[in-house]
């Protein structure tokens, strides 16, 4: 099968690319989705399996806020193994490592499909192993809410984690003793599935700052606790103190300078490692330095954003998720810190801050001669990440930069071909390595800025090549298992297949 576009839609996969049928579809379910009529207050996870018919064979989804330390996702796969469901199909938006109780379902046949835009730890590690007997479906941050608003992913209920409730349904991440922010990514969820449950443990008056519409809420379901949110913390969060990432940061810095990027009015967006701060770090010192005033970082939100925001730096943020817990706290308090949904932030037939972005500074676990970058699978294809917002942030910004070392575990990170495709590379414009920069070919426009910079620039075959004169030419292996994952681009086409590890 083909979608018209030149890529494979294997497996069944129902695309979603354009714009009329999403437009439409989303028309007539935000007419049709009732306001509420109150809601039903639920006691228990076997009272919501029982009220709702949760059966054999439904999608329910999930948002990923709490991270690492997140309890709400586990409940659930507690009860679907206590009564011996089958052929259950998940949707949370991302899994992480505090999420292994997902193993024995995926072993048991419980659970056979996963829809998800990042996973890492036991999951992502049984899913490898081929022991999902379905399909791992990876989204974008972007392309998920698209196909959750198009029908393409259908949820029949969706149980979303909310830090606090409020008497009128109103689901908040901003207060209660498990606040984490935003809760942009359960947003589409909310609006679109059949049936919406809430699940919090504080229950309150009247929400200040209201991010899911009591009018969508079907079920409120008071817990003890929907998690930890300690776990929300994402990486380092901190300013690598690395030699190597530090030079790369400062590199980079002074190739968004040479290209006329660090202005009035800029807008950006940083990962949270070490390197990525780092860089935003000395972005920091030249807008100081010049006076610059910045329109807006987004994406996932860090202290550091934070900081740059009370500064004056920055006039907005717009945060899809908070990464740590100074951003939890500042989008509390500070009305120019806007909670934004999975839609509004990326979704390539909505109107997204995406791709509203001057630069975007992103990571790769490899990247190939053409560009393209992976940091969905290891270079053994294990299943260890996912695009998130990587493909999205890389087709919207105007420059696109790749930071990271040049050698990592021994092993280049630039090959003739990435294992995985996460993002193509014709959405990626600049590497930034330790031991030199490449410009992708295709954008003249950047090589004709740099046209006599003192940068160290070459083309990525020679730093592939002074990879190859540290680690030796890797042997590049070949996949041949059997298919248990498709990577989707932002627009719905599938752009590569996640095979099983031998």
């Amino acid at each position: 099968m083909n979608n018209g576009l030149g890529r494979a839609v294997p497996y069944g996969y129902e695309p979603f690319c354009g714009s009329n049928a999403y437009r439409s579809r989303k028309r007539v379910l935000i007419d049709e989705k009732p306001t509420s009529d109150g809601f039903v207050m639920l006691h228990s996870v076997s009272e919501m399996f029982d009220k709702l018919g949760i059966r054999d064979g439904m999608t329910l989804s999930f948002h990923h806020h709490l991270r690492n330390g997140d309890f709400v996702l586990n409940m659930v796969a507690e009860e679907i193994k206590r009564r011996g469901l089958k052929n259950m199909k998940l949707a949370p938006s991302s899994i992480f490592p505090g999420n292994a109780v997902l193993v024995d379902l995926i072993e048991s046949g419980a659970v056979t499909d996963i829809y998800t835009d990042y996973v890492n730890g036991p999951v992502a590690e049984a899913i490898s192993r081929g022991k999902l007997s379905g399909m791992c479906v990876m989204h974008t941050h972007g392309g998920r809410p698209a196909a959750i608003e198009s029908g393409a992913l259908h949820i029949d209920v969706a149980i979303l984690a909310a830090p606090a409730v409020d008497a009128e349904g109103n689901g908040t991440g901003t207060e209660g003793k498990s606040a984490c922010g935003s809760l942009g990514y359960a947003v589409s969820d909310l609006m679109y599935a059949d049936k919406v449950v809430l699940v919090t443990d504080t229950l309150i008056e009247s929400a200040k700052q209201p991010q899911l519409a009591g009018k969508y809420v079907d079920f409120v379901l008071k817990v003890d606790a929907i998690g930890d949110p300690a776990g929300i913390v994402s990486g380092t969060t901190r300013i690598t103190k690395d030699p190597v990432g530090l030079k790369i940061a400062r590199n980079t810095a002074r190739l968004l300078d040479e290209l006329g990027l660090i202005r009035q009015g800029l807008s950006m967006q940083t990962g949270a490692g070490g390197t990525s701060l780092a860089v935003a770090h000395y972005v920091r010192g030249l807008m100081l330095e010049r006076g610059i005033r910045g329109s807006f970082a987004s994406g996932g939100i860090t202290g550091y954003f934070t900081r740059m925001l009370e500064e004056g730096l920055l006039d907005e943020l717009y945060d899809v998720q908070c990464f740590d817990l100074d951003a939890v706290r500042s989008i509390a308090a500070n009305p120019a810190h806007h909670a934004i949904s999975g839609s509004r932030y990326a979704n390539p037939f909505d109107d997204n801050v995406a791709d509203k972005l001057d630069f975007v500074i992103l990571g790769a676990t490899e990247i190939d001669t053409d560009f393209n970058v992976n940091v969905t699978t290891d270079s053994h294809g294990m299943l260890m990440g996912g695009s998130g917002g990587h493909s999205d942030t890389a087709h919207g910004a105007k420059v696109t930069v790749i930071t990271t070392n040049l050698v990592k575990s021994r092993l280049p990170i630039i090959r003739e071909r990435v294992t995985t495709v996460t993002t193509p590379g014709e959405d990626v414009d600049v590497l930034v390595t330790e031991r030199g920069i490449a410009i992708n070919p295709l954008r003249t426009d950047l090589l004709e800025k740099l046209n006599g910079s003192k940068l160290p620039i070459y083309t990525i075959e020679e730093l592939l090549k002074k990879a190859h004169e540290i680690t030796g030419v890797p042997r590049h292996e070949t996949k041949s298992g059997r298919p248990v994952g498709v990577v989707v681009y932002r627009d719905g086409t599938v752009i590569d297949t996640i095979r099983q590890a031998e």
